[in-house]
């Protein structure tokens, strides 16, 4: 379905005004939402067409720029060693509690959005797997994506370098799909076992995949991208997100043809 591409909001959070980016169907009703976070590098072209991708599947897609604190709105950092700095720079000098809080704003501001039926899922790449991770221990998400969460299995994230993200799995009581990279030395295998037990001893809900990838094998820009691979997880991903939030309230099924209603 066509797509709405172009509507930022500014959502309102103790550290800070937060731009966040919706992507939503142009079809009528309303339609599940997913928070969606980025890699250290911010609103990118490859995280858009991400967001964009989702809401052409009959989602409202929210996307926060994670650093609104340290940077101006719009601001997005190049794929290069200079943007690699600055997002790792300002990944341990956000304090742990503004990225949670953060997360309870989008949450918020689609639980009540117009266009959402309130059900509501997470979904994030790279340090945004982490986010998305730590995002689904709120209760209003039932769903959660996380592709290649770094520093998940070594408490790396937020100021002090000190995060308590594994030891809080049990509050995750949504559905998780977890995917990894064999090739990814930001989570060697040892990591993955660690995050993998995590979850098990705290009975959640999840599956689990790991693929033959290297870091970033999902962004569309670079000599890592798979296409195949990212495909193969984007589907994985829809798939879950239809199964636990529901559709929207009415689809268009082509072009010129009338509205079919649908259950959510």
């Amino acid at each position: 379905m066509t797509i709405k591409d172009n509507e930022p909001v500014d959502l309102a959070t103790p550290s800070g005004t937060m731009r966040t980016d919706i992507f939503r169907p142009t079809a009528p009703g309303k339609y599940p939402g997913i928070l969606l976070y980025s890699e250290i590098f911010q609103v990118t072209g490859p995280i858009r067409r991400t967001a964009a991708m989702l809401a052409g599947h009959g989602f409202v897609v929210a996307v926060p720029e994670i650093y609104h604190e340290f940077e101006p709105a719009g601001t997005v950092l190049a794929y290069d060693q200079a943007g690699a700095d600055r997002g790792n720079a300002l990944k341990t000098a956000k304090e742990l509690g503004a990225y949670d809080a953060d997360a309870r704003a989008v949450l918020a501001f689609l639980k009540g959005y117009e266009h959402c039926t309130g059900k509501l899922g997470v979904m994030g790449i790279c340090i945004g797997g982490h986010l998305a991770f730590r995002a689904a221990m709120n209760p209003e998400a039932l769903a959660g994506v996380c592709f290649y969460a770094t520093d998940l299995h070594k408490r790396g994230l937020g100021k002090g370098m000190n995060d308590d993200s594994l030891a809080r799995t049990a509050e995750i009581k949504g559905e998780l799909l977890m995917i990894w990279g064999h090739q990814d030395p930001h989570v060697p295998a040892e990591g993955r076992a660690k995050v993998h037990a995590a979850l098990a001893a705290a009975g959640t809900q999840f599956t689990w995949h790991e693929f033959n990838g290297a870091h970033a094998f999902m962004r569309d820009e670079g000599y890592r991208y798979d296409p195949e691979l990212a495909l193969t997880c984007y589907q994985l991903a829809i798939g879950l997100f239809r199964r636990t939030l529901g559709e929207g309230d009415v689809r268009i099924a082509s072009a010129g043809t009338s509205p079919v209603e649908t259950k959510h």
